[in-house]
């Protein structure tokens, strides 16, 4: 009898990398260090993340986000200059000790990022709208900390030159400041412009950050409020947005594949004010859809710059 050999099977190439990526992966996350007293008294922080591309991380003691730097972009394309956000459960800055645990992704007991900027403008990123078509610029640079808490996050980045079509080339210089107890981060953008003529910056919320679903989404004209809730997702729960505008600049709202837009006028060289908040439905704050819509329209927000 002739016994026959079987030849072996083909090595899979693409099953094999991932699995040594999958591996190395596991290897280099670590568990969320848990905060020092010093870190549970704080409610508010600011910190550059170096070893992640320059992520630039603040929160406060409500909610949490993140904006991107130019190494990013060749590390991970495609990246942004939209604003990310994270839900979060405690009342001290997690960001940092989560981040370094190399799985953000994964609720580790004091909160959680699943919401996904993409391409989009996330929570508030702003570009200008023009020929019905948002121009956006490339991820921050030149980061100066004005205040790291323990009450206050306040922080300015620039944007540098970008074109629109070809009518000008723009530029932003931004500040942040995020207080302690309030789900609101207030901006103050100043854009420069090639040519001096008025400009319609559209500031948004991403249409599908957490999956293919849409959420539900207000577009409130006479209070100038642009307000989202996310779809619920199977283990993490729903994201929340709200863009809020000066009514005086207020001149509509728009879309695109991305983002839902709100839209505002503004002179080149005079900075204006608007507020991007966001939420988590994990939290302790927001656990339906009313609460968060409640909680916007109580807002009096001050656009004096």
């Amino acid at each position: 009898m002739v016994k026959l050999q079987m030849a072996p099977a083909p090595l899979n190439v693409a099953a094999l990398a991932l699995l040594l990526t999958s591996a190395a992966v596991a290897q280099e996350r670590k568990p969320l260090r848990p905060a020092t007293a010093e870190e549970q008294a704080a409610r508010a922080a600011v910190s550059i993340a170096e070893y992640r591309h320059g992520d630039l991380l603040f929160e406060n003691d409500r909610i949490a986000f993140r904006i991107y730097g130019r190494p990013l972009e060749a590390a991970e394309p495609p990246s942004s200059s939209g604003i990310d956000a994270w839900g979060k459960r405690v009342r001290w800055p997690f960001m940092d000790r989560q981040l370094r645990t190399g799985d953000q992704h994964q609720d580790q007991g004091e909160g959680v990022d699943f919401y996904n900027v993409g391409t989009g403008r996330g929570i508030g990123g702003l570009g200008i709208w023009h020929d019905n078509k948002l121009w956006t610029s490339r991820n921050y640079v030149n980061p100066r900390i004005e205040s790291a808490g323990p009450d206050r996050a306040a922080f300015s980045v620039d944007y540098p030159a970008w074109p629109v079509d070809t009518a000008r080339n723009v530029a932003e210089t931004r500040q942040f400041a995020l207080a302690a107890g309030s789900n609101f981060v207030r901006m103050t953008s100043t854009i420069t412009s090639s040519n001096a003529e008025p400009l319609t910056v559209a500031i948004g919320l991403s249409k599908r950050p957490t999956g293919t679903a849409l959420g539900k989404v207000m577009k409130d004209a006479a209070g100038a409020r642009l307000i989202w809730w996310g779809p619920e997702t199977s283990d993490k729960g729903a994201m929340a947005g709200a863009v809020m505008v000066d009514p005086a600049a207020f001149v509509g709202f728009a879309e695109d594949a991305d983002n839902y837009l709100i839209l505002v006028r503004a002179t080149p060289g005079t900075p204006f004010v608007y507020y991007a908040g966001a939420a988590w439905s994990g939290g302790p704050d927001f656990k339906r859809e009313p609460d968060w819509h409640a909680y916007v329209q109580q807002q009096r927000p001050d656009f004096t710059h």
